[in-house]
């Protein structure tokens, strides 16, 4: 579970979403997930499955990267599928036992509500692959420039939503080493009722909250040994320019969520 854990990482390999600018990628992520929320008819399901699988098979990405990533949001996947389909009392009734009552209506919702969570991991997944956390840094600082006239600290958002997406794929990393260190020691992680299990963490959440401290104050160290006093004044070595390819980028874009508006409010298009 630890290992499927792909939030933060970044695939290195040349295609055209990797070649996008990061405001692009940014935006394009944030209006995905919510038109996931906007469309009301198959239709929207349709395009929101044929502009995710687009954008995979663009990317390079293995699917089974993407896939795997999943995993560990898999029991949120289950409970919120067995809500929808015990809780919703409309449609016919399919079956029941002891207190609970099973609807058509309930089976649909819960089936397009688990497909909207599972485009909504992927979508953001897919943005973390393609971008590394030094692109989301300048993306997010430059795309948000504009709200430094109400004195909003931009670059230092910028810079915290970066260490903190650099961070995941190296405290996963010291999660696993860790547990593997105390399982040889004898540790046992899996068996056990619940309480046992959440007292057998205890020993591998306070190295990880040291190891997590000290990796705080060494990159803290870092940049004060490096002179690093804010955004005012800094140039970057690789400045964001669109190209004509972030021009298409957005042009696609616009066409799908013009779709995916019509889907929901255009009766012959429902």
């Amino acid at each position: 579970m630890i290992r499927d854990i792909t939030i933060g990482q970044y695939y290195p390999v040349d295609s055209p979403i990797h070649r996008l600018d990061p405001r692009v990628k940014l935006s394009a992520t944030m209006l995905y997930l919510v038109s996931l929320f906007v469309f009301s008819g198959y239709l929207g399901y349709v395009l929101a499955i044929a502009f995710v699988a687009v954008c995979v098979k663009l990317s390079r990405v293995p699917f089974r990267y993407i896939v795997r990533g999943l995993k560990p949001v898999l029991m949120l996947l289950i409970i919120t599928l067995l809500f929808n389909i015990f809780l919703t009392k409309q449609g016919t009734e399919l079956a029941s036992f002891w207190i609970f009552h099973i609807y058509d209506e309930g089976l649909i919702t819960a089936a397009l509500m688990g497909l909207r969570l599972v485009l909504l991991v992927i979508g953001s997944s897919l943005m973390t692959f393609t971008t590394t956390p030094n692109q989301l840094t300048d993306g997010l600082e430059k795309g948000l420039r504009g709200l430094k006239v109400i004195h909003v600290p931009v670059h230092e958002i910028a810079m915290m939503m970066s260490i903190a997406l650099r961070f995941i794929p190296i405290l996963v990393e010291e999660t696993d080493k860790i547990m593997k260190a105390q399982q040889a020691r004898g540790a046992d992680f899996e068996s056990g009722k619940l309480l046992q299990r959440v007292k057998a963490l205890i020993p591998l959440l306070v190295p990880l909250i040291v190891s997590a401290f000290r990796r705080a104050s060494d990159l803290a160290m870092a940049m004060e040994a490096r002179c690093y006093h804010g955004g005012e004044g800094r140039t970057k070595m690789k400045p964001l320019h669109y190209k004509k390819l972030d021009y298409v980028g957005y042009l696609v874009l616009a066409g799908y969520l013009g779709l995916v508006i019509g889907s929901s409010f255009v009766p012959f298009l429902k």
